[in-house]
């Protein structure tokens, strides 16, 4: 596992964390449940992403876009 793998696993697990906490002290009560809410929702989201592209990206192989060039 890469570094950005665990960073983005993290992410997520805190943003739920925070969303589930904005969420229990009501969505509208205060303007801190409103900023856990919309935190927890981008943290979350980047590390979802951060670990999707790790994990797309050590499975993938390099790509050699001169490989036509080589080919002629």
């Amino acid at each position: 596992m890469t570094g950005f793998t665990i960073l983005g696993s993290l992410a997520a697990i805190v943003g739920v964390m925070l969303l589930v906490t904005g969420v229990r002290g009501g969505t509208g009560a205060s303007p801190r449940n409103t900023a856990m809410l919309i935190g927890g929702m981008m943290m979350a989201a980047f590390g979802i992403v951060i670990a999707g592209f790790a994990i797309v990206y050590s499975h993938t192989a390099p790509l050699d876009l001169n490989a036509a060039e080589r080919a002629r």
